[in-house]
């Protein structure tokens, strides 16, 4: 156990290091735009990374798995089919964007509405941020690392109170990233990590696949596909509890736009580019990534569920860890230990760091401190930085309650504002008679029809109710425009603003935007009963 821990140590601290030379000179952290968006100097590889690893944390890998050891590979539609989503953001979403030089989402939703509704929708990302993501990454990221250096084995005490200690520690290493280096040191070591992650994440499943073939890779795979090829099928049924196949083309899609294409998390990253070339090809590397992605982040879990049986259908999140310990050899958890860390600090410290730009940007700087200095700014994102780390680790530990496991749950919050801002920025691209007073409208009036679809329709895969919720936001907005418009049509060009970055497009994005849609549907095809699955 002395050979893990020290091996964790000795290559985090490495990884730290060479990151923090790595940025050393590039950017002035004290400044607002170099601590919150590293200096708008980032290239394709480092966003594609920063955005991946952002994305990729433990609530994935372990909540994901934990679904497909139930459901199996139906569970690929959160990872394979936000390829499509991010092909879009990259041929679509940020050649609009970076046109008018915002900062923040919630920039453009002020430019097109009004202040006022900028303010709700960053509240909303705060809130979400604050009480749902960072506390299940936390949470995650303990129990995976309590799984591997069996810390309530080793300190005697309780599992709940082995995950708390590490939450702390987590979160604790997490504040510090940010507050050293912002959003620059992160970024940089978030590109190292996801090799590591890529490698790490592969090798358990092929392990897993070689124990159940009694040392051969190939009769691993016959075995599953001979024992539970129903597992392989990713058309998941009509009333499935997971996705259902209905949902792939409105609320699975809808949901995949909102989180890749508004989701102040993701687009910050993306917002940090040299100019929007190196943002459209770094978001195109994420597509790709996230089509493959499905091999580390689900297909574990089907090979889970043929060596441990129905063991783990009453608590499916234990099942990737303990596929880990099965399949690892010991001189190898200090290592996966590292890499399984990087995605938990990534993540975590990406949503901090977009949690205190919106709140910096779009609270402090226009109400609490109108002359604030680059330098203060950079300040208080410091400070929140830590208040906002202290409220995570206080929360994550009570996630544990979370009944249908982690990935839905965060999935499901965000269904408390995914829809209407969605449709605020699509209105804000194509319909010009979109009025600040019907934004706020849609937007009141989904919080509290979707807060009460959890009582009244609880039976119901959520993944419906913002199907049909996505149009009546939709129909609501434009009834409530033209009752409210004023007779002068937005023309949104008079608020173009001189660019820090190069606006031009990659000529070659639409290519490859229509050659990630093509390979979705091909996985699909692959993983069907047209394909290697059985119904």
């Amino acid at each position: 156990m002395f050979f893990v821990i020290a091996s964790f140590a000795i290559i985090v601290c490495l990884i730290g290091f060479i990151a923090y030379k790595k940025t050393i000179g590039q950017v002035d952290t004290s400044s607002s735009e170099g601590y919150f968006l590293g200096g708008k100097s980032l290239a394709a590889p480092v966003v594609a990374g920063t955005i991946i690893m952002t994305n990729l944390s433990t609530e994935q890998i372990v909540g994901q798995n934990g679904q497909s050891y139930v459901g199996g590979m139906q569970v690929m539609a959160w990872e394979v089919t936000s390829a499509v989503a991010i092909a879009l953001l990259a041929a679509v979403f940020l050649p609009k964007y970076f046109r008018y030089g915002i900062n923040t989402i919630s920039d453009f939703i002020e430019i097109r509405y009004d202040t006022m509704t900028k303010r709700i929708v960053s509240i909303l990302f705060i809130i979400t941020y604050m009480v749902s993501f960072m506390p299940v990454v936390l949470y995650s990221g303990a129990l995976v690392f309590n799984k591997l250096f069996r810390v309530d084995q080793m300190l005697g005490i309780s599992q709940i109170s082995a995950i708390t200690i590490m939450v702390i520690f987590i979160g604790v290493v997490g504040v510090l990233y940010l507050f050293l280096g912002g959003m620059t040191l992160s970024a940089y070591s978030d590109t190292i990590y996801q090799f590591g992650l890529i490698i790490g994440g592969l090798a358990v499943p092929f392990l897993g696949l070689k124990l159940l073939g009694d040392g051969s890779f190939l009769a691993g795979i016959e075995h599953v596909t001979q024992n539970t090829p129903e597992l392989l099928n990713s058309i998941g049924a009509v009333d499935s509890e997971i996705v259902p196949w209905p949902t792939l083309f409105t609320g699975m899609f809808f949901n995949n736009l909102f989180f890749w294409c508004t989701n102040q998390m993701i687009v910050q990253k993306a917002f940090a580019a040299k100019n929007l070339k190196e943002a459209q090809k770094g978001a195109l590397l994420v597509g790709v990534f996230k089509i493959f992605g499905a091999l580390f982040l689900v297909f574990p879990g089907v090979v889970a569920r043929n060596l441990f049986g129905d063991q783990f259908l009453t608590a499916q999140d234990g099942a990737y860890p303990q596929l880990v310990v099965e399949v690892l050899p010991q001189w190898a958890m200090g290592l996966f230990g590292a890499v399984i860390f990087g995605a938990i600090l990534s993540s975590f410290a990406g949503s901090l760091s977009s949690t205190s730009t919106l709140f910096a940007l779009d609270f402090y700087k226009p109400i609490i401190n109108k002359d604030a200095t680059d330098k203060q700014m950079a300040r208080v994102g410091r400070i929140t930085n830590i208040t906002l780390g202290v409220i995570s680790i206080v929360v994550a530990p009570f996630i544990s309650k979370a009944g249908s496991g982690l990935y839905a749950f965060v999935q499901e919050f965000n269904g408390l504002y995914n829809m209407p801002l969605l449709i605020m920025i699509l209105c804000a691209f194509y319909y010009k008679k979109a009025t600040a007073t019907a934004a706020k409208t849609t937007m009141i009036f989904h919080v509290v029809v979707y807060a009460l679809s959890k009582v009244i329709l609880k039976d119901v895969h959520f993944l419906y109710v913002l199907s049909g919720l996505f149009f009546i936001d939709l129909l609501i907005m434009i009834i409530v425009s033209n009752l409210t418009y004023k007779g002068k049509v937005f023309d949104i060009n008079q608020y173009s603003i001189a660019q820090e970055v190069g606006v031009e497009p990659w000529a070659k994005v639409k290519v490859f935007s229509i050659l990630i849609t093509i390979v979705v549907i091909a996985t699909y095809l692959f993983f069907s009963p047209l394909g290697i699955a059985s119904v």
